[in-house]
Formats: structure tokens, C-alpha cells, sequence
């Protein structure tokens, strides 16, 4: 019974995916005059993948680099950040740990969207509207990150390592690097790969901090082409270089989980067992 909820579910996940597939290659024709979920005889995708690279003077490829970096460094400081506070709530002992810790977890449950617009004044403020910064500072802020990482440190890392690289005369920052960091790789791919993939979908928060079309993410640029194109001001092309841009734009967030499913997975499955 379990298989089979599981086999549906899996297959209700996939039907956009395979939708997407099939659409990018169709010409718009097709798009409207054939059935959505299987290929059409005029294999198309070629031709929209030219006019996705080339369409506004190849815009799509400063997009697809905008989120790229975006999302890298976004990642990498939210996993960075992460591990250093969940190490810090799981092996120090500080005033007021407790009440910090319940923040963190309120944290979780606040929805990102409902922070935007304060996170607009504020920029609005200091001139870092329309900057990457504006959605990169943001987004090192990652609170399930923390609760995992506390919760990985405290299954990998045992005190004992910790108090023989005090004896061995390591400072706190050394045993950190040196000696944990190698045990807690599972946890922080983890917490990379989730934070990765949030900044990579991210639209409403640069929908709002970003003005320009050189600064938007993949994200908004098609969001703008699809307006474009229900509207009419953009022609009939557009609506097939949106279903190739789709496929385009996912392909990287499946890449960066197959490389990294091996440590991922792991962190995964400490931090259920733990939870």
C-alpha cells in the first residue's frame, strides 16, 4: 500500500517535469495543438534553444550566471554560518542558549515572503536596492540550517575529540577546522544543497529588491518573458523560449543533487533520526 501511495506520489511530482520536457520541444504550433504530455513529430528544441540564447541580445545567459553566482554564495555563507551556530548551540554552554535556540526554530515558521517588504525599506535605506547584495545578505540567513547543523554536530562529534584537542593546546577555531570539520561534511553539504536550491527558486524576493533586467535571476526574467508573452507585446516565439528556459533553469538544481547526494543524504538521515 505504502509502494503504491509512494508510486503516485512520484508520479503527480514528475508530471510537471516531463510536461516541461516535452513543451521546450515543441514549436508553438504544437504547443497549443498537441497533447501536453507527449512529443509532438516536429522536434523543436534545437531551434527554441537558439532563441533562448539569442533572443535580447543572449540575456538569458547573463540570467542563468546572475543565479548562479547568487545561489553559490548564498549557499556557501548560509552552510558557513549554520555550522558555525549550530556548533556553538550544541557544544558550548552559554547565558540565554535556550531562549536563542527557541528563536532560531520561530524562525522557521516565519514565511520568507512576509519579510520581503521590511527587507525593502531597510535596503531602500542603506542603497543596496537593485545590488546582488540585496539578495545575497538575505539569504545567508537560513534557520532550518542551524537547527540541522546543531543537530548533526551533536550526533558526529563527540566531546572527547574536542577536549583532547583542548589538551593538545588547539584553540576553538582550530579544532573546529581541523578536527570536526571532516565528520560534520555530510551535514553542511546538506545545509549547502537546501540553501542552494531556496536561493536558486527564489522569485518574489528579487522580483522586489531588483529594478534592472542585468541583475535578475532566471526566475524573474522568465516570469517578465511569460507576462510578455500572455500579454501579446511579446509574439507567439516567447511562450515556446519560456518552456526551453524552464528546462534550462532546472537542470543545474538536479546536477548540483546527483554530485552531492552522497553527503546529503546522510545529513538527511541524521537529522530525521534525531528530530
Amino acid at each position: 500500500m505504502l509502494t503504491a501511495i509512494l508510486c503516485i506520489y512520484l508520479v503527480y511530482t514528475l508530471i510537471p517535469i516531463f510536461y516541461v520536457v516535452t513543451a521546450s520541444t515543441k514549436t508553438n504550433a504544437d504547443l497549443f495543438g498537441t497533447f501536453g504530455l507527449w512529443f509532438s513529430d516536429d522536434f523543436h528544441l534545437r531551434e527554441n534553444l537558439v532563441d533562448l540564447f539569442s533572443i535580447q541580445d543572449g540575456i538569458f545567459l547573463r540570467w542563468l550566471g546572475n543565479t548562479f553566482f547568487y545561489s553559490l554564495t548564498s549557499a556557501v555563507g548560509a552552510a558557513f554560518f549554520a555550522l558555525l551556530a549550530g556548533y556553538a548551540f550544541a557544544k558550548y554552554n552559554f547565558a540565554g542558549k535556550r531562549l536563542l535556540f527557541a528563536l532560531v526554530l520561530g524562525a522557521v515558521m516565519i514565511p520568507q515572503t512576509a519579510l520581503v517588504i521590511p527587507l525593502y525599506l531597510l535596503f531602500s535605506k542603506v542603497g543596496l536596492l537593485n545590488t546582488p547584495l540585496a539578495f545575497i545578505l538575505p539569504s545567508l540567513v537560513f534557520p532550518p540550517g542551524v537547527f540541522l547543523m546543531r543537530v548533526y554536530v551533536e550526533e558526529a562529534v563527540s566531546d572527547e575529540i574536542i577536549d583532547a584537542g583542548r589538551v593538545d593546546g588547539a584553540g576553538e577555531l582550530h579544532i573546529l577546522s581541523g578536527l570536526t570539520f571532516k565528520l560534520l561534511m555530510p551535514g553542511f553539504a546538506t545545509v549547502f544543497i537546501l540553501a542552494f536550491v531556496a536561493a536558486w527558486n527564489n522569485y518574489f524576493l528579487p522580483l522586489v529588491v531588483m529594478s534592472t533586467s542585468d541583475h535578475f535571476p532566471v526566475t524573474v526574467g522568465l516570469a517578465i518573458w511569460y507576462a510578455s508573452a500572455t500579454t501579446g507585446s511579446g509574439g507567439n516565439l516567447l511562450f515556446t523560449v519560456v518552456m526551453a528556459g524552464s528546462l534550462v533553469s532546472i537542470l543545474p538544481v538536479i546536477l548540483a543533487f546527483l554530485i552531492m547526494q552522497r553527503f546529503w543524504q546522510g545529513g538527511l538521515s541524521a537529522g530525521s533520526v534525531k528530530a
